[in-house]
């Protein structure tokens, strides 16, 4: 349905064969991911050597501030004019409609989720929004120009965005029955310990029950998605059509860059947890940071929001004397930048997971935060006055973040 805010698409996808290495080395985990563990990404470009993959596509976040990320860049937009002109294109249009997915993640639980476009008309991502697409965290507008710029260049989108959705008439049970009559169109493992993951395709007269069935649960309530994973990503798509929109005028609403694609996957799905994204400072004094927590915090005290704060040498927990935000995240995401912006070289940066954090905070000049994080039974109702702080949950672990594996064409052919 044309007045759908998430609808079928023509969706990019490479050809799958079941005795193939193929798709596991095409497929990449999101970018932003592992930013703090280059390793984890020269292990990547070392297994994808010479074979076709989105990693071709995709600047890793590690590679920011870096001597890489230039000729990356450059690489990227070689690699993006090459393929589509080229006889043997990476993806092909191989599905009208939608897909299913299942993804199989190494805690034995299946995700369930629906690939279709976004209509970028329905999604705002400032502060004051009001629209049927939210922002569950505050974006960081700096970080937009660089997406933005790559995206101009790009003539297609390999999205790692998923999108929460209300799910009020049991959307997802339907999507699952439909694609029972699909053509499956890949089933494979991951790379690097990602799992398994499964798609099958949703297309004719199926896809049309899924747009009617997609309608009827927007319907059903005021604030029907909320952005998931992926959040900058969209706002560059965003920001991107708005400036198609401002050369092309009423011609915009018929371009490509109008959608963006993505999964949306049920807020209530058994498979979404919540987990803290946790904080670390680099290069600086940890007796000095210390020092200016213990400004603001009480040691040992049962406060409303604590933290527990681990160098190389010590671990202990403190508790915010008078906090700044309504979530413990936010109180100490506004220490966090009043300290860095003071001090020259200090960096903050988001780390997922217990484990990492813990071995991040062995190095010196470190001081890394733990803390508890946000229900997921909360969001909705907590983004009605507001997108939340910046990174303040995760769904699981790093290696469970949606991978680059389908794309869509956003210029006109």
């Amino acid at each position: 349905m044309e007045n759908n805010i998430f609808s079928s698409a023509k969706i990019l996808v490479p050809y799958y064969s079941p005795n193939s290495e193929n798709f596991k080395k095409w497929a990449v985990i999101a970018c932003d991911q592992y930013t703090s563990e280059p390793k984890y990404w020269s292990d990547v470009e070392s297994y994808t050597d010479n074979a076709c993959s989105s990693y071709d596509y995709i600047l890793p976040e590690a590679y920011l501030g870096t001597d890489r990320e230039e000729s990356k860049k450059s690489s990227i937009i070689a690699y993006m004019n090459a393929s589509w002109s080229s006889p043997v294109r990476p993806v092909e249009p191989r599905v009208t409609g939608f897909m299913y997915v299942e993804r199989h993640l190494s805690n034995g639980k299946i995700r369930r989720g629906i690939l279709g476009k976004i209509d970028l008309e329905q999604y705002d991502f400032t502060s004051d929004s009001s629209s049927a697409v939210r922002a569950t965290e505050q974006t960081v507008e700096s970080r937009i120009p660089a997406r933005r710029k790559m995206r101009e260049h790009a003539t297609i989108e390999l999205p790692h965005i998923m999108v929460f959705a209300n799910d009020k008439t049991e959307l997802f049970d339907k999507a699952k029955s439909l694609s029972e009559n699909g053509r499956l169109m890949y089933d494979f493992d991951l790379m690097m310990d990602g799992g398994r993951i499964v798609g099958h395709a949703i297309e004719g007269n199926d896809a049309e029950i899924l747009e009617n069935a997609v309608a009827e649960n927007e319907k059903a309530s005021s604030l029907p998605y909320a952005v998931g994973d992926g959040n900058h990503s969209l706002a560059a798509a965003k920001a991107h059509y708005e400036n198609i929109k401002a050369s092309l005028g009423d011609k915009a609403a018929e371009h490509p860059s109008r959608w963006a694609l993505c999964e949306i996957v049920s807020i209530d799905d058994e498979s979404v947890e919540f987990e803290p994204i946790y904080r670390i400072m680099k290069n600086v004094s940890a007796d000095d940071v210390k020092t200016s927590l213990d400004k603001i915090t009480e040691k040992g005290a049962e406060g409303t929001q604590n933290i527990t704060v681990i160098t190389s040498s010590e671990e202990y927990t403190t508790s915010f004397n008078t906090p700044t935000h309504a979530l413990t995240v936010g109180t100490l995401q506004n220490f966090i930048d009043e300290y860095v912006s003071a001090h020259e070289g200090a960096e903050c940066d988001y780390i997922h997971g217990i484990a990492n954090l813990r071995e991040l905070a062995k190095e010196e000049n470190t001081v890394a935060f733990l803390f508890d994080g946000i229900k997921k039974s909360e969001l909705f109702d907590g983004i009605k006055d507001g997108p939340l702080p910046r990174k303040t949950f995760s769904m699981g672990d790093a290696k469970s973040k949606r991978y680059y594996l389908e794309a869509r064409l956003i210029i006109i052919p």
